[in-house]
């Protein structure tokens, strides 16, 4: 609406200089006679109400063309004037000329207005002007041309009033050059960027060549630190952006926590933007400001300081454990190794998310929850194993063995333990440290399977043949070179394992001897030296009958395996 007032008001001011215009006409030499004067007069009253009337109340921007006004010009004057007369005519045909280019000014600066984009014009244009059309490299050129032709004359005096109206429009370029870079992620902004861009150079350069020149003899506004202006600007808008990702960003919403949730929307932020910056504002920087190097390095430090704040508070270990995650997993390899962002983005250049000492503190969190768990693990599953030998229940049959899932159910979860200690903390040592707690964990294993065989419990032989399962498929994970044991915990394991099968061994062995023995009597008899084989017929039934005994043995246990990391079972 106060635009249109303004138009209103600046076809009010030409309607009022074609009045003067025309009244020039009138003020003819005395031959021109009286009585035509006069008529002239009120028809130029009548023409100009009408004219002003009718621009007042068309609502059709075809009422306001030139040619429309020029019209109704020429239809008022057809009724006003006396035909015929060359003088008049004349006059007439200049007054219109001078109508005409008056509207077509005011209709070009209409055009400028709803302009998005710098457009070449058709004429020439002055400084605001070209500020109108988003055209700050050519307005910036006006600049720098006018501060040329003022500073460069050697007279000491200058215009005061010429080198202020230089200043304030500096002022006013400097301003709508922040609001371009202000609004760098806009698409409808990328053109006027392109020029905010080209004019800042030129603003460079300009400062270098006045930073030759003594202070006292250099423009007030100089140096304009354009460069400067636009860095600024730039870490303004990441952090912002960032601060406006928690309202943004929606796809974290499922996530248990706020923590966790401000993470991954900052960290998504992070992604989209950089794209955006590949895929369009990249096209605009010239290479000189190497652009995606610049964003990449503010998004990040706005990434890192915010984690900082994060991870120093009283978090929890699930928080912790996300933290971590985005750290070494997510922001590494899903962000900064995006395809599209991988060959403009030198990740290895960025440095860490977070300082050493918050790391090490994040890890130092993660690191003991991990072992206390392994450690919960293997005692309570141990608990529930040893709780079945003193209450002498049967182990269960499967395929027709005797089996316990005891390992089957311990060794995953220990092995993923150290493989989520080694993926987010990227430390042998620590993973070593983790499975030292199955070299004491075994250790009790041997000592209560030692108290086992000392009762008199019925599913004693059952349990034992369980057992070797077990012992097999712990001593297969220790041997399987991919584990991360150290050399040492490994040799111990593989012992221990090595004296629990024994135990069982010695077990199944003595029972088979007790029942032999009698047969042992006999032998190194004169009976048996006189060549009676009853004996020996029946030391091999006895023994076939005790092999019977182990059929539900898995046949791996009863193998007898001599290459067994140097021990013999």
């Amino acid at each position: 609406l106060s635009e249109d007032l303004e138009e209103n008001k600046k076809s009010e001011q030409i309607c009022e200089e074609i009045i003067g215009i025309e009244g020039t006409a009138d003020e003819e030499p005395k031959e021109q006679c009286q009585k035509q004067k006069h008529k002239m007069k009120m028809a130029k009253n009548m023409k100009m109400k009408s004219f002003i009337k009718h621009r007042k109340n068309s609502k059709s921007e075809a009422a306001l063309t030139p040619e429309t006004l020029l019209v109704d010009l020429d239809t008022i004057e057809g009724i006003a004037d006396s035909p015929g007369d060359p003088q008049v005519e004349c006059q007439k045909l200049k007054i219109r000329i001078k109508i005409s280019e008056k509207i077509k000014r005011l209709d070009f600066k209409k055009r400028q207005k709803n302009s998005k984009s710098p457009e070449t014009p058709t004429v020439k244009l002055d400084f605001n002007g070209n500020l109108e059309q988003n055209r700050l490299a050519e307005a910036q050129q006006q600049l720098l041309e006018a501060e040329e032709c003022l500073f460069s004359s050697k007279e000491v005096t200058r215009a005061e009033d010429e080198e202020d109206k230089l200043h304030t429009d500096y002022e006013i370029f400097i301003l709508r050059l922040r609001l371009v870079i202000h609004d760098s992620f806009s698409e409808d902004n990328q053109e006027t960027l392109k020029s905010a861009l080209t004019s800042i150079l030129k603003e460079e350069a300009q400062d270098r060549r006045w930073a030759e020149v003594a202070v006292d003899q250099r423009p007030i506004w100089r140096p304009t630190r354009c460069r400067k202006i636009h860095d600024t600007l730039l870490q303004n808008i990441v952090e912002q952006r960032m601060k406006n990702a928690d309202e943004q960003e929606n796809k974290a919403d499922n996530l248990s926590t706020s923590l966790k949730k401000e993470v991954c929307r900052m960290g998504k932020r992070v992604q989209k933007d950089l794209l955006r910056v590949v895929r369009n504002l990249r096209e605009c920087y010239p290479p000189d400001f190497d652009i995606c190097r610049t964003y990449a390095q503010l998004y990040h430090q706005a990434f890192s300081t915010r984690l900082q704040e994060l991870a120093r508070s009283n978090i929890s270990l699930e928080e912790c454990l996300y933290i971590l995650s985005w750290i070494v997993d997510y922001y590494p390899k899903d962000v900064l190794k995006h395809k599209e962002l991988e060959e403009h983005i030198n990740s290895s250049s960025l440095g860490p998310l977070l300082p050493e000492e918050d790391l090490k503190r994040l890890e130092k969190q993660y690191f003991s929850y991990k072992e206390n768990e392994i450690r919960k693990w293997l005692s309570n599953a141990f608990e529930k194993e040893v709780k079945k030998w003193s209450d002498d229940i049967e182990p269960e049959l499967m395929d027709g063995y005797y089996f316990s899932n005891f390992a089957v159910d311990v060794l995953p979860l220990v092995d993923g333990a150290v493989k989520d200690v080694n993926t987010l903390l990227s430390c042998e040592r620590k993973a070593w440290s983790l499975l030292n707690q199955l070299d004491s964990f075994l250790l009790s294993y041997k000592t209560s399977l030692e108290e086992l065989i000392k009762r008199k419990q019925e599913n004693i032989p059952k349990t034992l043949s369980a057992n070797l399962v077990n012992i097999y498929q712990f001593r297969d994970y220790v041997q399987k070179p991919e584990h991360p044991f150290s050399e040492d915990t490994r040799t111990a394991c593989l012992s221990t394992l090595a004296d629990l099968k024994k135990i069982c061994h010695k077990y199944f062995l003595s029972r088979i001897h007790t029942e032999l023995k009698p047969l042992y009597h006999k032998l190194w008899t004169q009976v048996w030296f006189a060549g009676h084989c009853e004996v020996g017929e029946e030391l091999v039934k006895a023994l076939e009958n005790n092999i019977d005994n182990f059929k539900e043995l898995k046949p791996v246990c009863r193998e007898v395996r001599t290459n067994f990391a140097a021990y013999r079972f």
